[in-house]
């Protein structure tokens, strides 16, 4: 048969029944020792007590007069007696030199011999002292009565010990009484807040919390997405591995203000709101981030917490599949059109005019011909030679001519492994796309690009027939979310400048935009190659020098 293992307690109830042990050991200390406390000082009381009676009695004419008297206990036994009960003591006598009382609480015990010590007391000193005596243990005084220079007896008072404790008893049950409420609501506020205490921690104990804070760490270091828990001040409570990557901050940033961590506006903007956002876009120095960011709030603002996802791979194959789009569209078309020259050749050769069939099927390929010479003669690296003609053949799609410079010069294999394809394709294609926007509707719609190499420096260069960029937007036009087109925002247009400028910032080039010679916009990117193998093309104000193209 098996037994059901008894759950540990919850750290609240550990820590509950700690205070409570730990409350009654302090207070059971307390009245221990305030009661051995109150029990000598109730001896030293009382011993002060039969010292001040003895003295009393010992200074009063009318016991010296009594004991010159044959028969001393006739007068001063009632004396004793009333001395006694107003002072409060157990018992007064007077004896004389030998220690024979004359007076005793007990009749019976009057000329029997005192028990306790008289020896100091008979050589003129005062002294008390703690003896068993007749009555019982008692705390006594001991005083010689002087008459004319002369010890004529001594006077002994006394308190007994029995009544001492009694007294310290009495004030052990009202101080237990005390303690007790004292015990009482130490762990009712012990109760109180061990039940806050049980709230914040779900009831759970020791060993579950200190697992939990395991899984926690272990969870934190393998989440490859950037977390970051903010608190109600906006400042750093935690980040993780992928936050500080992705982020670009250092572990020291824990309780640092978001504002102060340097990140983009746009970025430090949206973890600063207060309301949640979702999956937002957000450019970084080299990072295209999507970031989501969640209230924490328990009737009143906690935190947030803010998830950080690294979509720069993605944002750049999503250009390269937009690319692939463009071409294929354009292919599309393109078959299209080719389809309907077909028909036009094959109609042409039915109608018996064969010569004008091939007049005009020859023209068509040699403009489409001329089109590839051009730019494969222009633009030697294949990439973006394909990425010219694919950006072409879209541009007529869309009303727009472009047009590859005559200035333009790039030979196959100039570029470094240092400046990837991909790059190019990101900086070249979304300005070639921003200008096709521009000039789309315009009377002369044109885009003209220009690439070639000057002081080993990649340079490109793309001017549109559009309205052109007004001078105090020549900065906010690179900002992600910016556009003149009502569609602009996050996860629509405004994105693809701040890409470009993105990378060429990764490539620490330069990025400007002025003025076109056609009234539009030229946007001008530079890029340094490191140095020019012998032999390259260098271009230095359009004119070729070097070796053959």
């Amino acid at each position: 048969m098996r037994f059901p293992v008894p759950r540990p307690r919850s750290l609240a109830g550990q820590l509950f029944a700690v205070q409570a042990v730990l409350i009654a050991v302090l207070v059971a200390g307390y009245a221990l020792f305030t009661y051995v406390s109150d029990q000598s000082q109730a001896e030293d009381a009382a011993g002060r007590q039969a010292l001040a009676v003895t003295r009393s009695v010992a200074d009063s004419p009318s016991v010296r007069q009594a004991i010159r008297t044959d028969d001393p206990t006739a007068s001063l036994q009632p004396y004793a007696l009333h001395v006694q009960q107003d002072t409060g003591v157990d018992f007064v006598t007077i004896m004389d030199t030998r220690g024979i009382r004359w007076t005793h609480p007990n009749p019976d015990e009057i000329g029997q011999r005192f028990i306790g010590h008289i020896d100091d007391a008979l050589k003129g000193e005062t002294f008390t002292e703690t003896y068993t005596g007749t009555l019982g243990p008692s705390v006594r005084a001991v005083t010689p009565i002087w008459d004319d220079g002369k010890i004529v007896g001594l006077v002994s008072a006394g308190i007994k010990v029995d009544e001492i404790s009694k007294q310290a008893q009495d004030e052990l049950k009202a101080l237990i009484g005390v303690a007790g409420g004292a015990l009482a609501l130490g762990a009712v506020g012990t109760y109180v807040i061990n039940a806050r205490l049980r709230r914040h921690t779900h009831n759970m104990n020791a060993a579950e919390l200190s697992r939990m804070h395991d899984y926690h760490q272990a969870a934190l270091h393998a989440v490859r997405e950037g977390l970051l828990m903010l608190d109600g001040q906006f400042r750093v409570a935690l980040i993780n591995d992928g936050g500080r990557e992705l982020l670009g901050v250092s572990e020291e940033v824990v309780g640092t203000s978001v504002a102060e961590l340097g990140l983009p506006p746009s970025l430090t903007g949206a973890l600063l709101a207060s309301e949640p956002r979702v999956d937002e876009v957000h450019l970084t120095a080299d990072r295209v981030l999507v970031v989501n960011t969640s209230p924490v709030s328990g009737g009143e603002r906690r935190g947030t917490v803010v998830t950080l996802r690294d979509v720069t791979e993605l944002q750049s194959l999503m250009g390269e599949l937009d690319s692939e789009r463009g071409f294929t569209q354009a292919l599309r078309s393109q078959a299209h059109e080719a389809a309907n020259r077909l028909h036009t050749v094959v109609s042409l050769i039915e109608l018996g005019r064969a010569e004008e069939a091939v007049e005009f099927a020859t023209a068509e390929l040699e403009l489409a011909q001329a089109l590839t010479d051009q730019v494969v003669a222009a633009v030697g690296e294949p990439v973006l030679a394909a990425l010219l003609l694919g950006k072409t053949a879209q541009a007529n799609e869309r009303g727009v001519e472009l047009v590859v410079s005559e200035d333009s010069r790039l030979d196959d294999g100039l570029l470094p492994p240092s400046l990837p394809a991909r790059d190019l394709v990101t900086i070249l294609g979304n300005l070639i796309d921003n200008a096709v926007d521009a000039a789309q509707g315009t009377v002369r719609a044109q885009v003209t690009v220009t690439a070639y190499t000057e002081s080993s420096s990649l340079v490109l260069k793309v001017s549109d027939t559009g309205a052109g960029v007004d001078p105090a937007h020549a900065e906010a036009v690179f900002e992600r979310g910016f556009s003149t087109k009502p569609a602009a925002g996050p996860g629509g247009r405004g994105l693809g400048l701040a890409l470009v400028r993105q990378a060429v910032s990764r490539h620490d080039g330069t990025l400007t935009v002025t003025g076109a010679a056609e009234g539009g916009a030229q946007f001008e990117v530079r890029l340094p190659l490191g140095v020019v193998p012998a032999g390259e093309g260098v271009v230095s104000g359009g004119a070729v020098s070097g070796g053959d193209v």
